[in-house]
């Protein structure tokens, strides 16, 4: 497994290297010693969770308020288009975003560090994304902006299905900014 980074700061990805053969695969989807080489504590996530979505669900885009959160996002079945957004003021790339393929074939897992918003959309028919969380969760401190904000112009693959409640009624890229 290597660590590679992005085009954001804190932003990682972590590539491991399956070992196929006629039985499928094996490989590693965290290795707390190439976690800490990069620069990460590889003992503080406190929590895992699981979602499983169909073809064409979008979740996001979510974050945290105060402390916010960092997590280890990997898509353990099928495929999805991962999307952060730095939502970090003092960052050169504050309000950009950035996407990524995650699947069950690389088997990378995207780091996303906190003070980002993130959301997926599902590309194949399933998709089970895996998540390792950082702090316990405070449905106080969570944020949601729309996924289709025309100030983020994220393009994403289809129109989505399924949106939540919460993703729904989410605000704006410019009220989360105030």
């Amino acid at each position: 497994m290597r660590a590679e980074k992005t085009e954001f700061e804190g932003l990682m990805l972590f590539v491991p290297t399956p070992h196929r053969d006629d039985r499928g695969f094996f490989s590693r989807t965290f290795d707390a010693a190439v976690a800490e080489e990069a620069g990460l504590d590889p003992w503080a996530f406190v929590q895992d969770s699981q979602s499983r979505s169909s073809h064409g669900i979008l979740r996001g885009l979510h974050g945290r308020s105060g402390k916010g959160e960092a997590k280890l996002v990997r898509c353990a079945r099928g495929a999805i288009l991962d999307v952060v957004v730095d939502a970090r003021p003092d960052s050169p790339t504050f309000g950009r975003h950035q996407s990524f393929r995650l699947d069950d074939h690389n088997l990378a897992c995207l780091y996303v560090p906190r003070g980002f918003l993130h959301g997926f959309q599902v590309l194949t028919e399933l998709a089970d994304v895996c998540y390792r969380i950082d702090r316990e969760h405070d449905p106080a401190e969570d944020l949601s902006v729309r996924f289709d904000d025309p100030d983020l112009g994220i393009a994403w693959p289809f129109p989505p299905r399924g949106l939540s409640a919460r993703d729904l009624a989410a605000g704006s890229w410019a009220d989360l900014r105030l």
